[in-house]
Parts: structure tokens; sequence; C-alpha cells
């Protein structure tokens, strides 16, 4: 299988405390890769030795088959970034922070423009023309995706990305990362299970700096003999509405309730029912 992301035996520790304990794992183009742990698992030290702001104390990492060596940024021109809280110059209005980052990457001219309006339209500012300072942190977030997606990378990394947000704001955020997902390979670190569930094909649970357990969701899925299946509303009221056209058919319903879900009795196994 072709991989966008190959990480092979880092390890990494900070003070003496070992964050990193040969860590591998290797992420498939054209996926959407959960990175899940606890709260100081070391995911973002993860994904800044990705991007080569670490320097591993041991181990290899490849982005799109090159080397990634610490201090130097050739591999970054293939991965697109979001910081768990991205930072604007908030006099700029969101056309104008663009402009200057498509300077920065050294985007074609004439493709700048149509590049801005594309993004802005992904992610569902095209109407927003006030300056930044203004903005909530949901759309300082998409206004974040928009600029990690400018130079069309070939990998997308995002630290957790909806860890401050209210669910309708995580949920924009996730439907974005789905959709970019068309043209690009997304991985994205979260200890919020139901995120991954949502938009992943393939899931990794770092714990004790190892990679505890990786597979597809499939393979989650498959985990469970249950039969049933579970559906997702908008909102109570089309919850209530779905339950009363089912009732109208005379349909009986025999249960419904909250079930745990495959992927969290999974994290909870494999990190040993631990309390975070």
């Amino acid at each position: 299988m072709d991989n966008i992301l190959s990480i092979r035996g880092i390890s990494k520790s900070f003070g003496g405390k070992k964050v990193l304990d040969d860590l591998t794992f290797e992420v498939p183009r054209n996926s959407v890769y959960g990175f899940v742990g606890k709260n100081g698992a070391g995911k973002t030290t993860t994904m800044k030795l990705i991007l080569g702001l670490y320097q591993p104390d041991k181990g290899e990492i490849y982005v799109n088959g090159k080397k990634v060596s610490f201090g130097q940024n050739e591999t970054n021109k293939y991965i697109g970034y979001l910081p768990d809280v991205p930072e604007f110059y908030g006099y700029m209005k969101p056309t104008e922070y663009l402009k200057l980052c498509a300077e920065i990457t050294d985007i074609p001219k004439n493709e700048v423009d149509s590049r801005i309006k594309e993004m802005l339209t992904l992610v569902g500012l095209d109407k927003d023309n006030k300056r930044i300072k203004g903005f909530s942190r949901g759309m300082k977030q998409r206004l974040g995706i928009a600029q990690a997606l400018l130079s069309k990378p070939e990998l997308l990394i995002c630290d957790e990305p909806t860890s401050a947000l209210d669910p309708m704001g995580r949920k924009e955020i996730l439907d974005i990362l789905k959709s970019a997902s068309k043209e690009t390979t997304v991985i994205f670190s979260t200890h919020i299970l139901t995120d991954v569930e949502r938009i992943c094909d393939n899931v990794g649970i770092l714990h004790e700096g190892r990679l505890a357990w990786q597979g597809t969701m499939e393979q989650v899925g498959a985990m469970s003999s249950n039969k049933s299946f579970q559906v997702e509303f908008d909102s109570n009221e089309d919850m209530k509405k779905a339950i009363e056209a089912i009732k109208s058919q005379n349909i009986n319903i025999s249960n419904l309730e909250m079930k745990d879900s495959n992927l969290e009795n999974l994290f909870m196994e494999v990190i040993g029912h631990e309390t975070a």
C-alpha cells in the first residue's frame, strides 16, 4: 500500500521523561487517519517531529518517500499544518491574510485569486469579509484549514482541530476535513473518539509513547457482534420527526438507546481503563 507518511522507531525525551518510545506507524495515501490518545500522550510531539521542528532521539520519518530532517523544511512542501490554536494578524481580512500566505509559499501569481476563492468557499468563509480579530474560534479554525490547504498539500496535519469548539462548530470542521480528504490525505490528532468515528478511514491509538493499536474503522466495527445500527440526527426535532414517521407506518420500536461506541470500548481496553 502506498503511504504518504512513515514513522519508523521514533523515540523522544524531554528532561529525562520519555514521551515517545519506538513509535512506528504508517498513514495510507488518500485516507483520513485519526491519531488518538489521552491529553499529554505525545500526539503534538509527534506532529512537530513530522514537521521537522523537533529532532528525534532515534528513528526516522518519511513524508512522500523523503526523509524528514530536523531544521530543514524540504519535506514541508508536501504538508499543510493546522495547529491546535492557530494565530493570525487580527487587523487583516481573510483574503488579505491568504494572499500573504500565498506570497510566502510561492504560489503562482496567476493562480492566487482563484485558489483563495476556492479555499474560502470550501471552509464557508467566502461571504465573511470582516477583520479576523472579530472571528469566533470556529471561524478561525476554518480559516486555518483554508491556509493549510492553500498550497494544495499532499498531507494535511491537524492537531486537536475540534477540542475547543461547540458541537455545531465541531461538525462544521469535521465536514470540511472530510471534504478536503477528496484531494489530500488527512491526519488529525484528537482525544475525541466520536470525531474519529465520524470521518476516519484508519485509526491509531497512542499509549505510553507507542502505537498500542492500529487498524481501519471497518476492523473497529467488526469487533462487535451487535447487529443494531446507529443513526445520527442534526437536531432533537429531526429525531422526533423520524420516530413519528416510523410509528405512522405501524412499525414498533423495541428499543432506543445511546450505545457505547466500539472505538471507545477498544480505546478503554487498550489503555487499561486508566483515568485521563
